[in-house]
């Protein structure tokens, strides 16, 4: 409840005679107040307030530890209310989840002397309130992480599951038979190995087993998942859909399409929309001709759209997109990130407190469609790490959505090529340089870190992949162009060429030209191309076919 200045006064006289209790804090902050120590206090007494039902917290600056008054100077202005207590606001919900910030901040005189207090909601119903992703609590006297048995105790609050809520006007036969086939197949395909007697069941039998139906009746997550395209008139406003549009290079829609229910058939729909090409890539610095290779990895895309379809919150009326760029694919479901952070979200061994929609998780992951073990987003990261590619890119700014992008393309050749050459490297380190090469901030200790190994250059925070990365590391290509015109080493090039297809001579030119000196001239590299050819001719280990103009070089 928002209170008026009048009352301010009288409600921090109470706060101030009143037995020490754990939602509220009082402070100096004679003239300043750390930053990041008000993130975590916000933290701490919003979760208090929840713990103890409280109405809300209070954050007291210009009030001394033994509770007199003495003032504060914070974010002082000539008038009132002051513009940067009012941006305050802002600055703290950029690191908050649940889109929460400060209930009001008022700033009023008592004794003669200026005081700011912090009006801060309680943390909603099984979410901890969390600062750059981390839960705190009030212990005593001190700021502490959040206890496990406190944050048991918020995540056990009751949370109603959308997901499992009956559809009472749906029907059985309001499903889709070819999307309930297409599950059951799914749930056999895993589960019947281990369990035999589930390849006798019924069809309704399976989606008991499954949740999708509980007690004969039809749940919303079967109608998202199974149910026909009209059947989403049971979902009282509800209206779960997939949207893919695709955009120009100059960022014009040029085309889009809508899928409705049942969504277990879509992906692979949405999937054959995009336009994933094949492209040439170097998937190891061991050899100097590239791979073929498709723009997209389809597993990571149904990984990412299976994890929207999951995680959407239904109860709000958007919808699944997918944007379709000409150098990456952009998903976004509503909903807040439930790891609070893609770093905690992406740690070895790290568990969800809760599912925004149970029910529907679970049947997804009995059908195959998402990991329940939290391995998929890291699997996503592990798949472009692979590939060399850009890692994952989430977008947490608007807090009652997620989009991540996956791109098809390389943003620095420096990235990529280190990747090739040191595919063991630590997970850790792969991600910060990640942030590096999308200008993206790391800390100074983390910057300073791979200064220390050579892998970064620039000023703290301008920091750049090195560009002298090839020369630190040793790759192949960096060898083959010092030797310049060692003839054994260009010679197998050619062989290894000539294994994949024949090869015409200008084509041999172009293959191994990153491995001939830079100062050559289109002339020399003929020649030189033409010498080794009749080298390896008369080793007998490549012969032309085909008329003197057209000549193509094949292996003996």
């Amino acid at each position: 409840m928002i209170r008026s200045l009048d009352e301010m006064p009288s409600l921090v006289r109470g706060l101030l005679s009143d037995v020490e209790t754990e939602v509220v804090e009082y402070k100096e902050a004679k003239r300043n107040f750390d930053f990041e120590s008000i993130g975590r206090y916000f933290s701490a007494l919003s979760n208090e307030a929840n713990l103890r039902n409280a109405e809300c917290g209070w954050l007291l600056f210009g009030i001394t530890n033994e509770r007199g008054v003495c003032g504060t100077a914070y974010r002082k202005e000539s008038s009132r209310p002051s513009v940067g207590l009012r941006n305050l606001k802002q600055e703290v919900a950029q690191h908050l989840n649940e889109g929460l910030t400060f209930e009001e901040v008022y700033e009023f005189d008592l004794e003669g002397k200026r005081v700011v207090a912090f009006q801060i909601p309680p943390c909603g119903f099984a979410t901890p309130t969390t600062w750059r992703g981390i839960p705190w609590s009030r212990e005593n006297e001190a700021l502490k992480e959040m206890p496990r048995f406190k944050l048991e105790a918020i995540w056990g609050q009751s949370r109603p599951d959308w997901s499992r809520q009956i559809a009472f006007e749906a029907e059985f036969g309001d499903l889709d038979p070819d999307a309930v086939e297409f599950a059951c197949e799914r749930f056999v395909e895993k589960h019947g190995g281990s369990q035999p007697a589930i390849r006798q069941l019924s069809r309704e039998e399976m989606l008991r087993k499954m949740g999708l139906l509980i007690h004969g009746r039809v749940t919303n997550a079967a109608l998202v998942l199974l149910g026909r395209s009209e059947s989403t008139a049971f979902l009282s406003g509800s209206s779960p859909k997939i949207t893919w549009t695709l955009y120009s290079s100059d960022g014009r829609p040029e085309a889009y399409e809508h899928f409705d229910p049942p969504l277990i058939l879509q992906v692979d729909k949405v999937l054959g929309k995009i336009r994933n090409e094949r492209y040439r890539y170097f998937n190891s610095e061991a050899t100097l001709f590239p791979t073929l290779a498709n723009k997209y990895d389809p597993e990571a895309i149904r990984e990412l759209l299976h994890n929207a379809i999951a995680h959407q919150d239904y109860r709000q009326t958007g919808k699944v997109n997918v944007l379709e760029y000409e150098d990456r694919i952009v998903f976004m479901n509503e909903g807040s990130f439930i790891p609070g952070t893609i770093e905690k979200a992406i740690e070895l061994g790290y568990r969800p407190p809760y599912y925004r929609n149970r029910l529907l998780s679970d049947a997804m992951a009995k059908t195959d469609m998402i990991d329940q073990n939290a391995i998929g987003i890291r699997n996503v990261y592990e798949i472009q790490r692979g590939r060399m590619l850009p890692l994952p890119t989430y977008d947490l700014s608007d807090p009652g959505r997620v989009a991540v992008t996956i791109y098809g393309k390389v943003l620095s050749e420096s990235y990529t090529r280190l990747l090739a050459a040191e595919p063991g490297m630590d997970f850790d380190t792969v991600f910060l340089l990640d942030l590096v090469q999308k200008g993206r901030p790391i800390t100074k200790e983390q910057g300073r870190a791979l200064r220390s190994r050579g892998l970064v250059e620039g000023r703290y925070p301008n920091l750049i992949i090195s560009s002298r990365v090839a020369g630190i590391i040793g790759t192949h290509e960096e060898y083959v162009r010092q030797k310049g015109l060692d003839t054994s080493i260009c010679k197998e090039l050619i062989v290894k060429l000539l294994r994949t297809r024949p090869c015409s001579r200008a084509e041999i030119v172009s293959a191994i030209d990153h491995a001939l000196p830079d100062g050559m001239s289109d002339n020399q590299k003929k020649k030189h191309v033409s010498y080794l050819l009749q080298e390896l001719r008369k080793d007998q280990r490549v012969r032309p076919e085909g008329s003197r103009g057209s000549a193509v070089w094949v292996l003996n």
